[in-house]
């Protein structure tokens, strides 16, 4: 593990509202988009970290921690296995989707405290998985990833691209496959409805719901939003009231999506790079972190994010 420190980069960008911002219950009125780092391949992945840390992937191969109490960014891991989504499960350790093309993986790993990383999924039926794109992790320490296959010319062992469940002892669970290319992957604050993005560039460009049974699996889809011919959601996270954030769009219509438990589109953060994930982050959990293009963001919201698991206080 190489370790580079890179000073962060400060820009600050205006934000636009569907709602006059007064009335905006989301963004607080004269909020801006800071750019904080901006030397990446193609950033991925933030997850809020033990150590006040945000980690997210650089697709270039490499993970990447911004600490903001400093304003550095380092490399944490390097080569990372494509790693792309990210996230910590309850007991604070980090929980990688690593994916296809060269020096990928294509497995879904734990990192111990101690750095030891830890196969969680590599096959499926003695099929090597596709290309484990993104994750989501509940309260019984259930992690739930999507493994579609966007690039890379490893061949394919696995004919559907699909969700599936690891369970605590290690069982693998094909739990979706009514999708065509599932991405962004998210669980609501009371663990009952799991959140899909089915992001297809030659078809579906939909949010999904699925409701969530105890046992881990699913019920019937809902589609909560069709984007149409427009980007769909990459990543997504929620927050305390169960508002669901993605990232999407491309251009003039890039930026973060804020949508309510039933779909309707209740705020927009514009982002002026293609936006691909965020998370919440911060002691007041009201700072929203966002990966995009070459760089990471970050904006104060008025309303608090959710997570499993948040780092104790210092």
């Amino acid at each position: 593990m190489r370790l580079l420190l890179c000073t962060s980069v400060a820009a600050l960008f205006s934000v636009g509202f569907l709602a006059a911002a007064e009335e905006n219950p989301i963004v607080p009125e004269g909020a801006k988009l800071e750019k904080l780092w901006s030397e990446g391949e193609f950033t991925e992945g933030p997850a809020y970290g033990p150590d006040g840390r945000v980690y997210f992937s650089d697709i270039g191969d490499r993970i990447m921690a911004y600490d903001p109490a400093t304003g550095k960014t380092s490399v944490y891991r390097d080569p990372s296995g494509r790693a792309n989504g990210l996230d910590f499960d309850t007991k604070g350790r980090l929980v990688a989707a690593e994916g296809a093309n060269k020096g990928g993986n294509r497995r879904v790993t734990l990192t111990e405290a101690d750095g030891t990383i830890r196969v969680l999924a590599d096959k499926w039926k003695g099929k090597r998985l596709n290309s484990p794109n993104d994750l989501t992790i509940d309260t019984k320490g259930r992690v739930y990833f999507t493994d579609p296959r966007y690039v890379g010319d490893e061949k394919r062992e696995i004919d559907t691209e699909s969700v599936y469940r690891i369970d605590p002892d290690g069982t693998l669970t094909q739990i979706i496959t009514e999708v065509q290319k599932p991405n962004g992957i998210i669980l609501s604050p009371d663990m009952k409805t799991l959140y899909v993005a089915d992001s297809n560039p030659k078809g579906n460009q939909h949010l999904l719901a699925f409701p969530l049974k105890a046992d881990g699996s699913v019920g019937e889809k809902k589609l909560l939003y069709d984007f149409g011919k427009e980007r769909g959601i990459d990543g997504m996270v929620v927050d305390a009231k169960g508002n669901i954030y993605g990232a999407a769009g491309d251009g003039k219509t890039g930026g973060v999506y804020v949508f309510d438990p039933e779909g309707k589109k209740i705020a927009f953060i514009p982002v002026p790079e293609t936006p691909s994930n965020c998370v919440f982050a911060g002691k007041d959990r009201k700072t929203l972190y966002v990966t995009a293009g070459k760089s990471l963001y970050r904006i104060g919201l008025k309303i608090e994010g959710f997570a499993v698991y948040w780092p104790k206080e210092k």
